[in-house]
């Protein structure tokens, strides 16, 4: 794989990684006018629960749902600049223009004001946009072995890039697929968030996982890959290095986990064959998702790895993928139980889940 980093109109780095050999030098130039990118986000803790929330104002102003022939997300033609200067790409990283995140945000005060209680502090992280493929048309499931592979190498190394970053806490590689997620830009794209802090659902896995294992002398992960591969009940496909299996407490009416055989704390560390192996694996399962209803499927893919500085020792990474769509034409709202209170209601076991994407 072949990595050439460049620069955009307005500042903000782009990264075009080629898989192909025939695959031409990335020389060329952004021609469009921008301005300079001045993200204003921060983050306050809600006194309530603890927990940080991402203020980002700017990001009302991001494209929405543009036609299909001025997609920035396509290459460039000589009438038609995009996000991505070049003609042609195989995988191609750049810093978002809308960013939730970012490095030069301006300083705060400590405290929002005339409440002590809520802490307030600038939104510093990194936020990337990560495009799988120039085809406009296709989707992460269609591309071959070899480009989800590529795929995972760029999700590495990224994550080994923002987690340098300072002021970053968690890396957080993730798609959203379909208008049904609210995805804006239907080009084959994911996203990478660096955040400045560790996300509520990390530190309560973290806090569930070091209970577990000061009980048991055990990794929780691994005690529930061993039980799902034992059942077989809600396996739905498996590997030599990987098993994706519905969790027995699904929360989504379709939700599937693809946890490494091994213990790991992220990306980076998984080796060349269980990075072969996931590519193989993932694909089988978003072929699978696809065919529950016979439509594309929307869904959330989601990596959970381990933040930056903490929790490394506890953490077993693994891929979450998950739907609202709960029959052809019905979604799963997260109304007044989901909402209010946290606590899900599904509409279908983890069992016939299962046994519906196996068949």
């Amino acid at each position: 794989m072949r990595r050439t980093a460049g620069k955009l109109a307005d500042g903000r780095e782009i990264i075009y990684y080629d898989d192909t050999p025939d695959a031409p030098p990335r020389d060329a130039v952004d021609t469009r006018d921008l301005p300079p990118s001045q993200p204003l986000s921060e983050v306050r803790r809600d006194p309530l629960t603890d927990e940080w929330v991402a203020m980002a104002a700017h990001r009302q102003t991001r494209t929405y749902k543009p036609p299909a022939d001025l997609c920035p997300l396509c290459p460039s033609t000589p009438d038609k600049p995009t996000e991505i200067p070049e003609p042609s790409y195989d995988v191609a990283v750049f810093e978002n223009r809308f960013p939730s995140f970012a490095q030069g945000v301006p300083d705060l005060p400590s405290t929002v004001e005339g409440m002590p209680m809520v802490a307030r502090a600038p939104g510093r992280g990194r936020c990337e946009v990560v495009c799988f493929t120039s085809d406009h048309n296709s989707s992460f499931g269609e591309l071959p072995a070899w480009r989800v592979r590529t795929v995972v190498d760029v999700w590495a190394e990224r994550t080994t890039a923002l987690g340098a970053l300072p002021g970053v806490e968690q890396v957080f590689p993730f798609e959203n697929r379909g208008e049904e997620i609210g995805v804006t830009l239907h080009h084959p794209h994911g996203q990478i968030y660096g955040y400045p802090f560790v996300t509520p659902k990390t530190e309560r896995m973290l806090s569930v996982a070091a209970a577990y294992r000061e009980e048991h002398g055990r990794p929780l992960m691994g005690d529930i890959l061993a039980a799902e591969r034992a059942a077989g009940t809600r396996v739905v496909a498996s590997g030599g290095h990987w098993t994706a299996f519905v969790p027995a407490a699904a929360r989504w009416p379709v939700e599937v986990h693809l946890v490494p055989h091994r213990q790991v704390p992220d990306l980076p560390a998984l080796t060349e064959e269980e990075r072969d192996d996931f590519a193989a694996l993932y694909l089988t399962v978003l072929h699978r998702l696809d065919g529950l209803y016979r439509r594309p499927l929307p869904y959330i893919a989601a990596w959970h790895q381990a933040p930056v500085r903490t929790g490394r020792d506890l953490a077993w990474l693994h891929l979450e993928v998950f739907s609202v769509l709960r029959t052809a034409d019905k979604l799963k709202y997260l109304a007044g139980s989901e909402s209010g209170m946290g606590v899900w209601v599904n509409d279908a076991t983890p069992e016939q889940i299962a046994e519906r994407l196996r068949g």
